[in-house]
């Protein structure tokens, strides 16, 4: 097994610091984050952060990917019965895979506890969902049939009614 980079071994606080400074500073200026990091205690090169920047950028610019597909498909999609959610949660679950696969990353290192959970919880929250849909959709009837008795016994025509009941349900005309 490969010895873990010199980075990965920063304390979190200091990570944390070189992670915010590489994207601020667009991935550039190795040299002074190698200055600087020299100034904290920690001799590590600026071939070492540059190698360490590049992957952070590749993973930040997968997640800004798979955050503007999301966007895009919440955007040309709206609806309340869950196909967005269930598309982004399928999403999730591909980009989550691919980036197992593309980073090849050590199975030994995977907490894959961690992994099923978090495919659990995206299974859940779409169960969640789909139920919260089905009790609205059931309430908007409920409302809607509600709404015609009334407006049928105050005398509204049956194309004025039926107008009123597209509308709450939010049927197109």
């Amino acid at each position: 097994m490969p010895k873990p980079s010199s980075i990965e071994i920063l304390p979190q606080a200091v990570k944390e610091w070189l992670d915010t400074t590489l994207v601020e500073k667009n991935f550039s200026g190795y040299q002074l984050l190698e200055n600087e990091l020299k100034e904290r205690g920690y001799q590590i090169s600026k071939s070492a952060i540059h190698r360490y920047g590049q992957n952070f950028e590749k993973r930040l610019a997968a997640v800004r990917l798979s955050t503007e597909q999301a966007k895009a498909i919440v955007d040309a999609s709206p609806d309340d019965e869950g196909a967005v959610n269930d598309a982004l949660m399928r999403l999730v679950q591909d980009k989550l895979f691919n980036v197992l696969i593309d980073l090849e990353v050590d199975p030994a290192k995977v907490n894959f506890g961690s992994l099923a959970r978090a495919v659990a919880e995206l299974g859940r929250a779409s169960v969640t969902q789909k139920k919260w849909a089905s009790e609205v959709k059931k309430k908007a009837e409920e409302a809607a049939a509600t709404v015609v008795q009334a407006a049928r016994k105050g005398g509204l025509s049956d194309d004025t009614v039926d107008e009123i009941k597209r509308r709450i349900l939010g049927i197109a005309s």
